[in-house]
């Protein structure tokens, strides 16, 4: 995968949160993150469903960046399995896509 992409990843507190996006940020892994308050998930964990409030990341970021963001989340976050999905970015402002480019740590450094 190249280009742009969007992560989508949960953490468990606010505080959490503000972890992984700090942690993000400042290794240049990803130009924003947005943090939605709260979510209510439901999911199987160990065979049975399970429902927890956690709050999702949208992270952008690009996509030779992926193994990277993975790296930094799970030295981080408190899950055994993080959630760590990347969707590919098919368009979107050129200014915008500008600015991410310009806000995320070159390939290869």
């Amino acid at each position: 995968m190249t280009g742009e992409i969007v992560i989508l990843c949960t953490c468990a507190s606010d505080e959490e949160a503000e972890k992984v996006a700090r942690r993000l940020l400042e290794d240049r892994l990803a130009a924003c993150v947005n943090v939605v308050p709260v979510s209510r998930s439901y999911y199987w964990w160990q065979d049975a469903i399970e429902s927890a409030e956690e709050r999702l990341l949208l992270v952008k970021s690009s996509a030779v960046l992926f193994a990277d963001v993975e790296r930094a989340v799970r030295e981080v976050h408190s899950y055994e399995v993080p959630e760590l999905l990347a969707l590919q970015v098919s368009d979107g402002s050129a200014d915008y896509l500008n600015w991410l480019r310009s806000n995320v740590r070159p390939t290869g450094q």
